[in-house]
């Protein structure tokens, strides 16, 4: 009897079961596969990089299966360099880049081919074909993505070869960082630079990318105007009901949410990242919905609203809505090309410190309170950041390309300026307690300004709550 690794009860294959398991199976090679739409995108992005590294050799993984505990695993999510390189969402999968020093390069998928059925690999195993679903083949895959692609198993000889300089991106993939070993400091440091590099490629958007991202920002809006309509169904359970309205429509319509949603009613408004969603809806009250729908493809919208759970704001709420909304308003105004990065947030911020000084919750003047940060107690967060594959996309681009750039056209950002009163605030009058508002719209930028992605929601106090009349009853 041959032996099996550990699934369920069962320990050994006899024979018998072996020939019976291994025979009697179609050919289900694919031969229709038609090449990905993003495929030309993505050799530019290929090329592009290599130019960075003529010479050198760059291995880019898409990462594997994490464990969650025992046999089971979280839902596989591939590195978005590997995704933005390929257009491949596989699992076990190496891009390996061979820059030449003339100029030009070679390109390598490196992926588990299918599992043969004349081995019982096919089938013993959680990670196995029968128990995971069918893998591409590697002709299936040079098809679909426009690359060439190898077997991975052939990858740590190419790796043993030392004739060129490696950088790669360790951390994703037990077994390739076992392959690569523990590198030194200049290593590392040669690491970080690709790193650095693959996500400054991201900054700027091509059209195909923009095309996803009005996707994943229309079904975000579909997804909070489905919120609204369940809205009575939240109060009546909590902010779970919420939370699953939405993932819904992001599961229907793409991937996944793009990052937890943060449905925070109440005082959990003023929690910048509530995601446990598990607190009561209470009419009276407003809700804070950050939440955003990611494509089949991986880009993710990035929406915020704050509702009034009862359908109209009070007057205090509207008082600190209102606040924001200006500040909104400022900072998109200051989203244009050639615009510095920072300029929209000190935009929002200096309009939001301006409130909080003519409120008296901050000393004055406004310029010094600002100067000083004083704000940051009730703004606590920057006012957006770069979105794409990832909700805060680029985030380890180089800071003169990206927090210390200029905005270019082609770039997708959020602008979400915040106040929030906490609960056990003593320094605010006791009526501003647990209220919290955060506005955030996905902004491209355009040749002569901005397009505001996010448009088909409602923004200003009155257009929420008209918005709310219509879909909530």
């Amino acid at each position: 009897m041959a032996k099996a690794r550990k699934n369920g009860l069962y320990r050994e294959i006899s024979e018998e079961l072996s020939a019976l398991m291994r025979s009697g199976w179609a050919d289900t090679e694919r031969r229709d596969v038609q090449l990905v739409e993003q495929a030309p995108y993505a050799a530019r992005r290929r090329a592009a990089l290599s130019a960075l590294f003529p010479g050198e050799r760059l291995v880019i993984p898409s990462g594997s299966l994490r464990i969650r505990s025992n046999d089971s695993h979280y839902p596989f999510r591939p590195y978005t360099g590997y995704v933005h390189l390929t257009g491949d969402r596989s699992r076990d999968c190496a891009l390996v880049l061979e820059p030449r020093p003339e100029g030009g390069h070679d390109a390598y998928c490196y992926r588990l081919p299918r599992d043969g059925r004349d081995t019982d690999t096919f089938w013993t195993g959680m990670t196995a074909e029968l128990w995971t679903g069918r893998r591409s083949s590697l002709a299936e895959s040079e098809r679909e993505l426009g690359l060439a692609c190898r077997d991975i198993r052939t990858l740590p000889g190419l790796l043993r070869d030392t004739s060129a300089p490696t950088r790669a991106i360790r951390g994703h993939d037990p077994a390739l960082d076992a392959t690569l070993g523990t590198p030194d400091e200049r290593a590392t440091e040669r690491d970080e630079e690709l790193e650095e590099a693959l996500s400054g490629l991201r900054l700027v958007k091509d059209a195909w990318e923009i095309g996803e991202m009005r996707r994943a920002v229309d079904s975000t809006v579909r997804g909070f105007t489905d919120v609204v309509r369940e809205l009575s169904q939240a109060v009546a359970t909590s902010e779970r009901w919420i939370e699953g309205t939405f993932f819904r429509r992001a599961r229907v319509e793409g991937n996944d949410v793009g990052y937890g949603s943060i449905c925070a009613a109440g005082e959990h408004a003023t929690i910048m990242h509530w995601t446990d969603n598990d607190g009561p809806v209470r009419p009276g009250e407003l809700l804070l919905l950050d939440a955003g729908v990611e494509t089949r493809t991986l880009y993710t919208a990035d929406v915020t609203r704050t509702l009034p759970i009862s359908g109209t704001f009070s007057p205090l709420q509207r008082k600190v809505y209102d606040a924001v909304y200006e500040a909104q308003e400022a900072g998109m105004a200051a989203v244009k090309p050639g615009a510095g990065y920072r300029d929209f947030h000190e935009a929002a911020q200096r309009s939001m410190t301006e409130r909080l000084v003519a409120w008296g919750l901050v000393e004055g003047p406004a310029e010094r309170a600002y100067e000083l940060g004083l704000q940051r107690r009730f703004t606590m967060a920057g006012t957006g950041h770069m979105l794409g594959l990832d909700v805060h996309d680029c985030a380890l681009a180089r800071n003169e390309d990206y927090v210390d750039g200029l905005l270019e056209p082609g770039m997708v950002l959020t602008v979400e300026p915040g106040l929030y009163f906490q609960a056990d605030d003593l320094t605010v009058p006791e009526e501003w307690r647990g209220i919290g508002v955060r506005i955030e719209d996905d902004l491209l930028v355009t040749a002569d300004g901005y397009e505001n992605l996010s448009a088909g929601l409602p923004r200003s106090a009155a257009e929420v709550e008209a918005w709310m009349r219509e879909f909530a009853g």
